[in-house]
């Protein structure tokens, strides 16, 4: 690897003459270096480098005492993040802060095989079906490297162009409604995942502590330790947000000038704006949306925290316990009147950033009354928890296709394909009140009885001598997961 590809992966000016000049000078008098970054198209590189941080500049929480920490530790912090990308280096500038907080060369990062390669496990493992291509996971594999390559030098040469977007509509939880998924190509769908490994930890570095969806080491059990502890502290005045149409309505010129604050390399920015306006196929002509980006987009998870985190930051400066999950977010507070203050800087906020909070789902409430809020599955009210409505319809709904009288399979089979459903839904919701699981358990008793009176030729739902004929404990022999029996353990665990 040549001098020059060595300090363009690591993100780093350097000299071709082979000394040691000090950084300013390096940057500055290298006409070499500079005719680089400027066909990277990064504006504003003759500003300086991306070497330190700016004097006076504290760094986030987390890394402010970490100036001289051991390489491995620093890896170890970031040990999510691709290696094929983020070599020990890149990790160190990333911790310490580039100068200007600015990232240049970066397009050669996504466009680097290794990473693409990466990127394609990624896509492979979450599956997915075809784009409009109709090119599947196990086609595109087929012929792997072939097509890695090709999309490496079409990055390297700008003459990547992504394709549309196949629109399919997915039903609301628990609603008639449908909203809109985007499904990508899967070659578009390997460079978003290349673009996202690359882009990520830099913003990751500064994201505000009270986000957790889509992020690294975080998900929907952490944010709900948070909502529960902070009610626990007595913040029961609560302004319960809901973004209308988030995804839908963000601007695309304010979301690039976010990315800008961080990244410089134009061609990374074309990228982007590119994926933002690629073309949607919901009709037979199809359409270039003006705003949003679309649900189903590997990069529109990171894409929405980047626009909401200065609405994070802003009310972490303010003092008010937001915690925020993608577009669903609750602020907790102590009193009424805080929660009023709270939500007024919030509408504030979203109307200079172009963004409608929802009319009648935005509301303030008291946690401590019946009412109660509903965040991530979850209903809050009166010192308590449990599933909300929705959740509790999804739930009987996926029995419902597993527990049908004419489906013909053996009560074996049936139980083994309820207990998958029942196991994975008590994860979640175990820390809710007992009544729910007991209530659900004799549900599901009550479907598969039902299964077997159909086979012994008698209509209507398990009922009556049902009871008698299928005790509890002969569901329990043939291993049915009882809800309430997990509870149980669950609570002796927590007391010992």
């Amino acid at each position: 690897m040549s001098l020059r590809e060595s300090c363009i992966r690591e993100n780093r000016p350097c000299s071709l003459s082979g000394g040691r000049r000090p950084a300013r000078e390096r940057a500055s008098s290298d006409p070499t270096a500079k005719k680089w970054r400027n066909r990277q198209g990064a504006k504003g590189a003759q500003e300086g480098g991306d070497v330190t941080e700016e004097p006076g500049q504290a760094p986030p929480d987390g890394v402010r005492e970490q100036r001289a920490t051991p390489a491995g530790e620093i890896q170890a912090r970031w040990a999510w993040v691709e290696a094929e990308v983020w070599t020990e280096r890149m990790l160190t500038a990333l911790e310490q802060g580039v100068k200007g907080s600015k990232w240049y060369s970066l397009m050669d990062k996504v466009s680097a095989l290794p990473t693409l390669r990466k990127a394609f496990a990624g896509v492979k493992s979450n599956q997915g079906a075809a784009g409009v291509d109709h090119v599947t996971v196990a086609e595109f594999e087929y012929h792997l490297e072939a097509n890695l390559e090709k999309l490496a030098r079409e990055l390297r040469e700008g003459s990547y162009r992504p394709q549309a977007i196949r629109r399919h509509w997915i039903r609301k939880l628990g609603s008639q409604q449908k909203r809109p998924l985007g499904i990508p190509t899967v070659r578009d769908r390997v460079v978003q995942t290349a673009l996202r490994a690359v882009l990520e930890p830099i913003f990751e570095r500064d994201f505000a502590a009270q986000s957790y969806g889509f992020r690294p080491n975080r998900g929907c059990k952490d944010a709900l330790r948070r909502v529960d502890a902070l009610l626990r502290a007595g913040y029961n005045g609560v302004v319960d947000a809901d973004l209308k149409s988030y995804f839908d309505t963000i601007p695309h010129s304010a979301l690039i000038n976010r990315v800008k604050e961080k990244v410089a390399d134009g061609r990374v920015l074309e990228l982007l704006a590119a994926f933002l306006t690629q073309k949607v196929m919901g009709t037979a002509e199809g359409w270039v949306p003006e705003e949003g980006t679309p649900q189903g987009a590997v990069i529109s998870p990171l894409l929405s925290n980047i626009y909401l985190d200065p609405l994070d930051q802003q009310m972490a400066k303010r003092g008010y316990e937001m915690i925020r999950y993608a577009d669903d977010f609750v602020i907790l507070c102590r009193s009424g009147a805080e929660a009023h203050a709270a939500l007024a800087e919030v509408q504030a906020w979203t109307t200079l950033a172009g963004l409608t909070l929802h009319p009648t789902k935005t509301r303030i409430v008291d946690a401590r009354l019946p009412g109660g809020f509903d965040f991530l599955g979850y209903h809050f009210a009166a010192g308590t928890r449990w599933p909300r409505a929705k959740s509790l319809g999804k739930f009987k709904d996926t029995i419902r296709g597993k527990t049908r009288r004419t489906h013909g399979q053996g009560l074996s089979v049936t139980i083994t394909e309820v207990n998958r459903t029942m196991r994975g839904w008590f994860e979640y919701f175990q820390h809710s009140r007992r009544f729910i699981f007991e209530v659900l358990d004799s549900w599901v008793r009550m479907r598969l009885r039902s299964i077997l009176r159909y086979r012994e030729g008698r209509r209507g739902r398990g009922r009556g001598t049902d009871h008698h004929r299928w005790p509890n404990a002969f569901f329990a022999e043939q291993g049915l997961f009882s809800l309430v029996a997990a509870h149980s353990l669950v609570c002796q665990s927590s007391r010992r």
